[in-house]
C-alpha cells in the first residue's frame, strides 16, 4: 500500500505578497533581470556592511583571514 503525506499549505508573508504584486507588472526579461541585479546588489551591500561593522569590531582582522587561507572546512565524508 502506498502511503501519502497530507499536502501541508503555507501562506505567503505580506512581503511575498507585496513581491508578487510587484513582479506581476514585470513585462520583459530585461525588466525581470534590473530587478534581480538590484535585490544582488542589495543584499550584497547588506553583507558588505556587515563584514566592516565586524572588521571594526576586531571580530575580523588580518590574522583571522589568513587563518581562513589554511582552514579545511570541508564536509568529512565516510569511506
Amino acid at each position: 500500500m502506498i502511503s501519502v503525506k497530507p499536502v501541508q499549505i503555507q501562506a505567503f508573508t505580506p512581503f511575498q505578497v507585496q513581491m508578487l504584486e510587484m513582479t506581476s507588472r514585470v513585462r520583459s526579461e530585461s525588466e525581470m533581470d534590473d530587478i534581480r541585479r538590484m535585490l544582488a546588489n542589495y543584499f550584497a551591500q547588506r553583507a558588505e556592511d556587515e563584514i566592516d561593522k565586524l572588521w571594526d569590531e576586531g571580530v575580523l582582522n588580518d590574522e583571522v583571514m589568513e587563518q581562513w587561507k589554511t582552514e579545511h572546512m570541508r564536509t568529512p565524508y565516510r569511506q
